[in-house]
């Protein structure tokens, strides 16, 4: 079954923070701070993986505006996502602005269009405040918080999880989290991620293949 709600959070970007360090077993995040007519969201990017100290995969892109659409023209505030590409919602394996070239030979003798840049959750904070710009439009996609607080999580690959995880359950096709922020030319610099557990192949149910 897919996650209980997944849409996009749109606001200014007001801050950004990490994490603090520690040594008992806490997911690390980046949290970004993003301002909208309800209030301030949190929106909390997983950057890290017990699973090894290479356990985080990310890709930074340059998103053109309509590839995202209508999900990127979005009004500041949380907005449910139909889970299909026609609402804007992100698929990692199967968008083609993010995913492997579709039908490229290349990929064929292996190569990819958009690999993954693999490390630690180190790495991946530095590539995803590499977009981060104070004042500028941000679009966080995502599972809003439970508790009913102001903010998204699940900002991440949400398919592809071993059968036996705590996560099985809740993969599913086109429902992936994602960071876009802004560019004065209207398209996007885009922060993309998934975990080294998670399959690069998934069935109709987000299923790994």
């Amino acid at each position: 079954m897919p996650l209980d709600r997944y849409g996009v959070l749109a606001g200014e970007l007001s801050g950004h923070f990490r994490d603090p360090p520690d040594d008992i077993g806490r997911w690390f995040h980046v949290n970004l701070r993003l301002t909208a007519p309800a209030g301030t969201y949190r929106a909390a990017i997983d950057v890290d993986s017990h699973a090894s100290n290479v356990g985080v995969q990310w890709k930074n892109l340059h998103i053109r505006r309509n590839q995202v659409a209508p999900a990127g023209d979005s009004a500041p505030g949380f907005h449910d996502l139909a889970r299909n590409r026609q609402s804007g919602a992100l698929d990692l394996i199967r968008h083609p602005a993010i995913a492997e070239h579709p039908g490229c030979i290349a990929v064929l003798l292996g190569a990819r269009r958009h690999p993954w840049t693999v490390g630690d959750h180190a790495g991946a904070s530095v590539a995803l405040e590499s977009i981060l710009v104070i004042g500028r439009r941000t679009l966080v996609w995502g599972e809003p918080f439970s508790d009913g607080g102001l903010g998204v999580h699940n900002v991440h690959q949400n398919q592809g999880d071993p059968q036996g995880t705590q996560w099985w359950d809740e993969n599913a096709i086109w429902q992936d989290g994602g960071v876009m922020v802004e560019r004065p030319d209207g398209d996007f610099d885009a922060f993309v991620s998934k975990f080294s557990s998670q399959a690069s192949r998934t069935d109709g149910d987000g299923h790994p293949v």
